[in-house]
């Protein structure tokens, strides 16, 4: 693990810094990997288009449903904050464009969206955030639509955001702020754990909170984006809360 690196955004002395009271978690590629998933549930998507809309299918790729979608995002960015709306405006779009009942849209999005809370943890994420709910307070904070209920997580966190209830979406110090602020916890005495360097370290560190970045998958932290620790599961970051707890 890398030790505690660089100014902290707060400018408080790492002597003086409050008592870690709760930790924030990523979800997607932090608790389980998500190519996988996003890789299953676009095909059964496929599939039952391909039954139930088959104008969609003989026009279109998954390949070329997907950079239907990228191209929606580009034109309108505001659906990074909402990825369900994504889908379901691009979904909407084509089937009206080949002339398909366009009340098949939900029940399209209702399959997309159980498989996509279809995941399988990392083998850490079950013992390891039973470990540590025993000793802080836990919550998650996430960009993406998984239903955490579905997945069998929920009763791990006090709060759980997702950027599309919520209004905006990480890097902004307003979604973290307002899960610190649901768990009665000041930033500065908050953790939080993402894979991503930009929306995760970065930002939760703009916010005040401390960051571990989560690398799973064995890659590099961009120049120029420090994070207080690197762990590679839910077991370094558990040592590595003890340590600070000393």
């Amino acid at each position: 693990m890398k030790p505690p690196a660089s100014p902290l955004p707060s400018g408080l002395d790492p002597l003086t810094r409050p008592p870690i009271e709760a930790v924030l978690f990523d979800l997607d590629d932090t608790l389980w990997a998500i190519e996988p998933v996003l890789l299953r549930a676009e095909g059964l998507l496929y599939d039952w288009l391909r039954q139930h809309a088959p104008r969609v299918t003989a026009a279109h790729t998954i390949a070329s449903l997907r950079e239907r979608r990228m191209a929606l995002l580009k034109s309108d960015p505001a659906l990074r904050i909402d990825l369900w709306k994504l889908r379901h405006t691009a979904l909407s779009e084509i089937f009206h464009e080949h002339g398909e009942d366009l009340a098949l849209v939900e029940p399209a999005m209702a399959l997309f969206s159980e498989a996509r809370s279809t995941v399988t943890l990392f083998d850490d994420v079950e013992p390891g955030l039973l470990r540590l709910k025993d000793k802080l307070t836990l919550g998650s904070v996430s960009n993406g639509f998984a239903d955490l209920e579905r997945i069998g997580l929920a009763q791990h966190f006090g709060v759980s955001i997702a950027a599309h209830r919520f209004g905006t979406a990480k890097p902004d110090p307003a979604i973290f702020h307002a899960a610190c602020a649901a768990l009665q916890v000041a930033p500065g005495a908050t953790v939080y754990v993402g894979d991503d360097p930009l929306l995760d370290v970065q930002g939760a560190r703009q916010a005040g909170l401390r960051a571990v970045w989560m690398n799973r998958f064995e890659r590099t932290l961009p120049a120029g984006i420090e994070a207080d620790a690197i762990c590679r599961d839910l077991h370094e970051l558990h040592n590595w809360l003890q340590a600070q707890a000393r």
